[in-house]
């Protein structure tokens, strides 16, 4: 008697595995996240220093929409001029977007923002002077880099 409830035992926890692991949804790599700054960035934050945005557009995959506008999403300063000795232009990438409550690590390719050049001699070579702020609001676009599931 006791080795047949045993073998419904498992045989139960085995379905309800079964039906959770084929709700769970992924989102390939390559895919891209419009997201919308929701604070501001600046080109002097130190490196690591992390920035809230939110999705600008729902992320479908096979027509099913798995992530909504509007979806909190979390990233963190790759690269900055905040180091004198280690100047480099601001790069940006996303740690991770907030589902169900919880926030899911992503990993996307570094994206660097662009402002107008402020003079010509400065738009002939291709760099800006100065501070280089992301206001809030700023839209940008990431790529996953490794699929996401969740």
């Amino acid at each position: 008697m006791i080795p047949q409830k045993f073998i419904t035992v498992i045989a139960v926890t085995c379905a309800c595995c079964a039906a959770s692991s084929s709700n769970a949804a992924t989102i390939p790599a390559g895919t891209t996240l419009s997201v919308q700054t929701a604070s501001s960035i600046s080109s002097q934050d130190p490196t690591g220093r992390s920035f809230a945005a939110k999705l600008d557009q729902d992320v479908a995959v096979k027509g099913q929409a798995l992530l909504k506008s509007g979806t909190k999403a979390f990233g963190k300063i790759k690269s900055s001029r905040a180091n004198p000795r280690k100047s480099e232009p601001l790069t940006l990438e996303l740690t991770s977007i907030s589902v169900n409550g919880r926030n899911v690590a992503v990993k996307t390719n570094s994206v660097q923002p662009v402002s107008p050049a402020r003079t010509a001699r400065q738009a002939r070579h291709g760099f800006t002077a100065g501070t280089l702020t992301v206001s809030p609001g700023t839209k940008m676009q990431f790529q996953l880099v490794q699929a996401v599931s969740f």
